[in-house]
């Protein structure tokens, strides 16, 4: 197959670490397909400059920049992604003859792609990861324009059964709704010895260390996770907590450990390669992810691949993939909670090696296989038979 990924999500110049989960899928479908990426710059974005260098093996790599109205208006963002995607590379796509179109994020791409199939008379699939439905959708105007795509679409694939169940709300055929769970790279999220991930992270060796890896933002849970570290911190004085990521809201998050007194055991990391990810979930006690809303994060899966268990919020898709006896979930914006759940995790005794061998079923193989069954259907014309197993 030909296949057009239109997606937001994929590295760039401009941001080479956005989207690596698209970036390990579309790489690895890529081995099996021709895969053309082209990924959405944002104007402004654009405008700052590159910040580093990208390769992706086994595909065709290419973007546009995005203009649209800021704030209020973004109920027209979809309508501004075609222009400029027609506008900037509408004569290469139309010369291309692709078999499919798989546009990765609701709103606006998906929204997007449903006018962009007419444009190119190809078939698309829409696939959704979490605050694409979770947050777009709650604009009325937005979500009709989702609910169009969706309706169009040769097949609606999720990654969680919770966002399956809110794209059949929103108003997708439930026979055209598949949900695939990303997989981990088991070449390099794997068990590991803590005090030599420490070493070489220049780590304390008898801390105990709670990882929070991922973007620095208010939506995440990263200030829950401020607000619940002092209340950690006298039942266990002894525990560090680390931060390694970066994003907008970066300097809050920072201001507010200094507020709390606890500055001195919170420490805020650069981000980091994604590869470089795996020593941090091998040094650490425990990844914390409270966020407000998600998909199914794949911080989560590669750190129990290392073995290291986990203290999140119960929503999206976490609870799908977080047995009891990898984590402990909580409520969102409870930090009371969160800190309680913190102190239990770090007093238990952990089987990290059954952490590890239930993150080994999530498999890029058996994801790859799915997604190229599900595309071939598309591309066939066939109806696409509901399933939301892994």
């Amino acid at each position: 197959m030909k296949i057009l990924v239109l997606t937001n999500l994929f590295p760039t110049p401009w941001d080479p670490r956005r989207g690596t989960f698209n970036r390990q899928q579309f790489e690895r479908l890529g081995e099996r397909h021709e895969v053309d990426v082209l990924t959405a710059v944002d104007f402004r974005e654009r405008m700052a400059g590159a910040r580093g260098q990208v390769h992706v093996p086994h595909v065709n790599r290419d973007h546009f920049t995005f203009y649209h109205p800021p704030g209020i208006g973004r109920f027209l963002n979809a309508l501004c992604y075609v222009a400029c995607v027609m506008w900037q590379r509408g004569r290469e796509l139309r010369r291309a003859r692709y078999d499919v179109i798989l546009a990765s994020w609701a709103y606006p791409d998906g929204a997007a792609a449903a006018w962009i199939s007419q444009l190119l008379g190809v078939p698309y699939v829409v696939k959704v990861h979490g605050s694409d439905l979770n947050v777009q959708a709650s604009s009325r105007l937005r979500r009709l324009q989702i609910r169009h795509a969706f309706r169009g679409a040769g097949a609606v694939l999720t990654v969680s059964k919770a966002l399956a169940a809110k794209a059949i709300e929103i108003g997708a055929r439930p026979d055209a709704v598949e949900t695939i769970y990303n997989g981990v790279d088991g070449r390099v999220f794997r068990r590991g010895h803590r005090a030599a991930a420490r070493e070489r992270l220049g780590l304390p060796l008898d801390a105990p260390i709670i990882l929070y890896a991922g973007n620095l933002k208010v939506s995440k849970g990263c200030m829950d996770l401020i607000d619940a570290f002092p209340l950690l911190a006298k039942q266990r004085r002894d525990a560090r907590l680390y931060f390694v990521g970066d994003g907008p809201d970066a300097s809050t998050l920072e201001s507010r450990s200094a507020s709390l007194c606890c500055g001195s055991s919170v420490h805020f990391m650069d981000s980091v390669a994604h590869a470089a990810l795996a020593d941090w979930f091998r040094a650490a006690d425990l990844l914390c992810l409270p966020s407000h809303n998600e998909g199914v994060p794949n911080v989560v899966l590669e750190a129990m691949a290392c073995g290291t268990p986990v203290v999140a919020t119960a929503v999206g898709g976490i609870p799908e993939v977080v047995p009891a006896f990898a984590g402990i979930l909580v409520p969102a914006h409870h930090p009371e909670l969160l800190a309680g759940a913190l102190a239990e995790m770090l007093g238990r005794h952990v089987d990290s090696e059954a952490i590890a061998a239930h993150a080994a079923t999530f498999r890029w193989d058996d994801n790859i296989d799915r997604l190229e069954h599900m595309l071939e259907r598309v591309t066939a014309g066939a109806p696409v038979n509901v399933s939301v197993n892994v």
